[in-house]
C-alpha cells in the first residue's frame, strides 16, 4: 500500500514509462552530451520534427529534460535535478557508449558541434580587431581572472551567476569550482559563442541562457556568488542591475564586479558602446548599499602605461549581517 506521498510515486511512474522507449533513451543521450534545439535534435537522432516534438513532451512532462526558452528558439538539456534527473542520468550511466546507433548519433552531433563552433568562430572573427584594441587598453585577463578566483576562494559555491556572460569565460574559469554555474546574455551571437566554449565533458555542469541583468530568472536568495563582469559600463541602469543580482544572492553568498575605473576616453562611447566612462568607488558602493549589501576593499589592477589607459577593479559585497531582506519581500 502506497504511503501519503502518492505524487512523489507518480512522478518516478511517469518518468519511468517514459524513459522505456529506445527514441527517447536516445534524445535523453543526446541532449546529456550538449544543450540542443529540436532542429539539431532532429539531426543527430535522423527523426522527424513532429515525432522528436512528441518524444520532447514526454519526456519534460516527466522532468527528463529542461527547456530553455530564448525568442523563437529552444534548447533542451537534461534534467540536473529532481526525480526525473536523477533517474534519467543513473539510466543512461548504464547505458553502453559504444552501441552502434548511439555511435551513428554522436557522429551527427560531432557535425552540429562542428557547425556551431564555425558559426561562433565568424562571429568572432568579425570582432577581434575591437576585441584586441580593447586588451591592449586594460591589464592581462590572466590577472583580472585570478583576482576573481582569489576573491572567492573562501566560498563553497554551490550555485554560481555570470550576468552579461558573453563568451562564457567566467563560466569556463569557475567551472573545476562549482557545482553548478550559469549565465544570462541578452546577445544570441555571444551565446553562441558561448555554447560552443562551455560543449565539454568537464563544462556539462555550466549552462547559459538569454536573460536580462535587469529581470534574472532565479529565486531570491538561490545564488552563492554572481558575477558582473565588464557589464555595468553598458548598461543603462547600473544601479538597478546590482539590485537585481542582490535580490537572487543568498544571506551568505557575495557580489563579485569587475569593471573599468572612471577614466576620460570619450570614444568608447562610439566605437564601443560603452554607456559609462567606468565608476568610482563611491559609485560602486552607493548602489551596493542602496542593494542592502556592504562593500569590501576594492581589488586594482593597473593597465599599460599611456594617455588611453584603463585601470581595472574589483569590487565585492555582501550581507552585513546575513539577513538581508530582498527588495520583493521588502515591499509585500
Amino acid at each position: 500500500m502506497l504511503n501519503a506521498d502518492t505524487g512523489a510515486m507518480d512522478e518516478l511512474m511517469s518518468a519511468l514509462r517514459s524513459i522505456a522507449e529506445p527514441s527517447r533513451l536516445r534524445i535523453l543521450y543526446a541532449v546529456q552530451q550538449a544543450e540542443l534545439t529540436v532542429g539539431e535534435i532532429c539531426r543527430v537522432v535522423d527523426q522527424s520534427q513532429p515525432r522528436v516534438s512528441r518524444h520532447l513532451k514526454l519526456l519534460l512532462d516527466a522532468g527528463l529534460v529542461r527547456r530553455n526558452a530564448q525568442g523563437t528558439s529552444a534548447y533542451f538539456r537534461l534534467a540536473a535535478e529532481g526525480t526525473g534527473g536523477e533517474l534519467a542520468a543513473s539510466v543512461l550511466a548504464l547505458v553502453d557508449p559504444e552501441d552502434k546507433q548511439l555511435g551513428r548519433d554522436r557522429a551527427r552531433l560531432d557535425a552540429v558541434r562542428q557547425e556551431r563552433a564555425d558559426v561562433a568562430a565568424a562571429y568572432f572573427a568579425s570582432i577581434a580587431a575591437d576585441w584586441d584594441e580593447m586588451r591592449h587598453l586594460h591589464v592581462a585577463d590572466e590577472d583580472v581572472e585570478q583576482a576573481l578566483l582569489d576573491e572567492v576562494a573562501d566560498i563553497a559555491i554551490t550555485e554560481l551567476l555570470d550576468v552579461g556572460t558573453g563568451t562564457g569565460r567566467v563560466l569556463e574559469l569557475f567551472a573545476p569550482h562549482v557545482v553548478r554555474a550559469s549565465g544570462i546574455d541578452l546577445s544570441g551571437e555571444m551565446l553562441a559563442i558561448a555554447r560552443s566554449r562551455l560543449d565539454t565533458p568537464e563544462m556539462h555542469h555550466c549552462a547559459v541562457r538569454k536573460g536580462s541583468a535587469y529581470d534574472i530568472d532565479a529565486p531570491d536568495e538561490s545564488i552563492d556568488v554572481a558575477v558582473l563582469h565588464h557589464v555595468l559600463h553598458f548598461l543603462d541602469d547600473p544601479a538597478a542591475a546590482i539590485a537585481e543580482a542582490a535580490r537572487v544572492l543568498r544571506s551568505d553568498g557575495r557580489l563579485v564586479i569587475v569593471d573599468f575605473a572612471s577614466h576620460d576616453i570619450d570614444r568608447l562611447h562610439l566605437d564601443f558602446a560603452h554607456r559609462h566612462l567606468g565608476f568610482d568607488d563611491d559609485d560602486i558602493q552607493l548602489w551596493a548599499e542602496a542593494a542592502g549589501l556592504d562593500l569590501g576593499p576594492a581589488t586594482r589592477l593597473p593597465g599599460s602605461a599611456g594617455p588611453e589607459a584603463l585601470h581595472v577593479v574589483l569590487w565585492s559585497a555582501a550581507d552585513p549581517d546575513h539577513s538581508r531582506i530582498s527588495p520583493q519581500k521588502a515591499s509585500a
